[in-house]
């Protein structure tokens, strides 16, 4: 299969050479692309790069991270590439993982693959702590969001994907930015395609992230949220109806029924300074308890279902 790596570059041209001559003989053609960076790091790569492989883009504008992969993605989709590989320009990704990313797509084991820096426990202690509890949380989040319960380290940068997936993927509707990653998983559920984890150790240098805490904290959350209520609406009600999807209809109906009938007849007992009934009591909690049961029953459904089956495998 044609390989093709893709990096985004901004604020990177002190690193990237060394990680473009870095990247091994399994790859074809190397898309570098410039994201309106203030270093110069196209015209530097022009100049000191010899690799008959690289191919330079140039964003006028900077359009994030997320917009920089895009742009690459078209590229290598317009070479005949067949795995398109993302690295990072800032050395903190190995490239001589490259061949270990790419095995589970050429075996058609998997649709797309992304590094997880939690395998190795011995190297977390070199990851800041902040970061370390930040990507814990956005894990789990991510899992909920997305449906891929099995994977972790949903920011990780380093991936692969083959050429069947990623056609298949509204790239003019994926965030542009930091949410990037995050949204890939969310589109690839839709698809249901097959992801995995490659273990890898990520390396922290004097190198500046340009990612706030105050960003994560409050823009991730509602985008997370909106992501998962599209995933149960695409999978459980418009390209599917199953169990489950009964399940989360008649809990969600049950508990707020239980919580609205608990409301005003608790509101109206106030107001009367009389004590509820047993009868009343019961009406309100037995639905929200019923509610919660199907709601449990329905995530069970949904963390078993993970895809399993690669979209290449279905297309071949």
């Amino acid at each position: 299969m044609r390989v093709a790596v893709v990096i985004p570059c901004f604020k990177v041209k002190r690193q990237i050479r060394n990680v473009i001559e870095s990247i091994g003989s399994e790859v074809h053609d190397i898309f570098v692309v410039d994201d309106c960076c203030p270093e110069g790091t196209a015209d530097y790569v022009r100049t000191e790069v010899k690799d008959p492989r690289v191919t330079i883009i140039q964003h006028e504008v900077n359009l994030g991270v997320g917009g920089a992969v895009i742009t690459g993605y078209r590229a290598a989709l317009a070479s005949g590439s067949e795995i398109i590989v993302k690295i990072d320009g800032d050395g903190q990704m190995d490239p001589s993982l490259i061949s270990k990313f790419i095995e589970p797509i050429v075996s058609r084991s998997a649709d797309y693959s992304k590094g997880t820096r939690f395998f190795f426990l011995d190297t977390l202690d070199k990851m800041p702590k902040l970061r370390l509890f930040g990507n814990a949380v956005l894990s789990f989040v991510n899992k909920v969001s997305s449906g891929y319960w099995n994977i972790m380290d949903p920011t990780n940068g380093y991936t692969a994907i083959h050429r069947s997936c990623l056609e298949m993927l509204p790239l003019d509707k994926i965030a542009n930015r930091y949410f990037f990653e995050s949204d890939m998983l969310f589109r690839l559920g839709t698809l249901r395609a097959v992801v995995v984890d490659i273990p890898m150790k990520a390396k922290y240098e004097d190198e500046e992230s340009s990612l706030s805490v105050s960003k994560v904290a409050f823009e991730f959350p509602l985008l997370y949220i909106k992501c998962f209520f599209k995933r149960v609406f695409y999978n459980y009600f418009l390209r599917d109806f199953n169990g489950a999807s009964l399940e989360l209809l008649l809990g969600t109906i049950l508990i707020l029924s239980g919580g609205v009938w608990g409301g005003i007849s608790w509101w109206r007992a106030g107001i009367e300074q009389i004590a509820s009934s047993n009868g009343t009591v019961m009406l309100a909690v037995l639905p929200i308890i019923l509610g919660f049961q199907l709601l449990l029953s329905a995530i069970h459904f949904d963390m078993s279902s993970t895809p399993t089956e690669s979209i290449q495998s279905i297309n071949k």
